[in-house]
């Protein structure tokens, strides 16, 4: 792989190497080098690092002559915990904000998902994007649903998990059995195989981002916001950015089904043009921030820098 490398930077006569993920990086670090070429890296995760092989093995995203990080709470975790010398900025991640838009799905669409998840337009949908892995938090909001539900505050409310389980098929059959065990089945649906996300978003009236552990960037609150929708989320990792409390959303204690449980009563009682004005301020918010415009812009900047 590192003759390869090295051998299309010659050829094609390239002058920056920008590297998005370890294992390549490695490879692009030493043909660069030998190239004589500037060498880029983007950090997006916290990674695993229990072990002096495993940092070892991460640092090569910091042995670069720019280190980009996702969002402020990676720059700091790579300053943190890695002996980093080579200038470092934050370019936050972007997403298409045309394709997350309320003018990319039509009324036809929004009935047909509808239909197909037996769901009346006239109660207050909360849906929780993400893959079904424990540390998204779907067990954090079944157990507030079950808070709420006990002091009967869901009449009128209608809760989705939407992600695939990637295999993880004992892991969904779990979620399954405690629905069951607090009789929330005709409250929560658990769903996957959507092909369009705008239009799930389009449908709730509050979305949810529940992580027990810290996003890196939380796509899930971009994707929202860019939707008009109001957000709710851990105030941990980079929702704590993403987010504008009070303002394109809220954030709740991490890992506290009470504090969870209190703020979606709160929101389950705001007026909907409430709700409204606070999607369009989290609109607002993504396409000053967040789009993929801003953030190849600010990429190029850096390029240019070092050219």
């Amino acid at each position: 792989m590192f003759f390869i490398f090295f051998f299309r930077i010659k050829l094609n006569k390239i002058n920056i190497v920008h590297a998005r993920s370890r294992a390549p990086a490695w490879s692009a670090y030493f043909a660069s080098k030998l190239a004589g070429v500037k060498f880029i890296t983007t950090f997006h995760g916290t990674y695993n690092f229990k072990s002096k092989i495993k940092k070892f093995y991460n640092s090569i995203m910091v042995r670069s002559d720019h280190v980009i990080a996702g969002s402020e709470f990676i720059l700091n975790h790579i300053h943190s915990n890695y002996d980093i010398k080579a200038p470092s900025s934050v370019i936050k991640r972007g997403i298409d904000e045309k394709y997350f838009s309320k003018k990319n799905i039509n009324a036809e669409e929004i009935e047909k998902l509808r239909k197909s998840m037996n769901i009346s337009e006239k109660k207050f949908i909360i849906l929780l994007p993400g893959r079904l892995t424990y540390w998204k938090g779907q067990k954090l909001f079944i157990e507030s649903l079950h808070i709420l539900n006990q002091k009967k505050k869901l009449e009128n409310v209608h809760a989705i998990i939407i992600g695939s389980h990637q295999g993880r098929l004992n892991f969904k059959n779990e979620l399954v059995k405690i629905i069951k065990s607090y009789k929330l089945e005709n409250k929560l649906l658990i769903a996957h195989g959507l092909n369009k996300m705008p239009v799930a978003y389009s449908i709730a009236n509050l979305v949810l981002s529940s992580s027990i552990e810290p996003e890196a960037f939380g796509r899930v609150s971009v994707e929202a916001q860019s939707m008009e929708k109001p957000v709710l989320a851990s105030d941990i990792g980079g929702s704590l950015e993403t987010v504008i409390n009070n303002k394109t959303g809220w954030l709740f204690k991490n890992n506290d089904a009470n504090d969870l449980a209190e703020k979606i009563e709160i929101i389950i009682k705001t007026e909907q043009n409430v709700l409204n004005l606070i999607g369009k301020q989290g609109r607002k918010n993504v396409k000053q921030n967040y789009t993929r415009d801003v953030m190849v812009s600010r990429t190029l900047e850096i390029y240019s820098s070092l050219v």
